[in-house]
């Protein structure tokens, strides 16, 4: 009976079992924490979540975000024309 308990319990979905910390998301795409700090500032990175001091990326956005990058836009072109 307890086994079966601990499995219910291991199944429910946390507060926060969407959601991936700056620390993780840094880790997982190769990147630093400094960098992502940096693309939130620019606006060219994921959208984030700030709860106190911890910044918070919805999984689901991530995702879009990543699929996005696979076709960036083209370079505008400079100077005269």
């Amino acid at each position: 009976m307890l086994h079966s308990q601990i499995e219910q319990e291991q199944a429910k979905p946390t507060l926060l079992s969407g959601w991936i910390s700056r620390g993780e998301l840094a880790a997982e795409l190769g990147v630093s924490v400094d960098t992502l700090g940096r693309w939130a500032a620019r606006g060219t990175g994921p959208k984030c979540v700030r709860a106190g001091r911890k910044v918070l990326y919805r999984r689901a956005v991530i995702q879009r975000w990543l699929e996005d990058q696979e076709n960036p836009p083209a370079p505008r072109k400079r100077g005269r024309k």
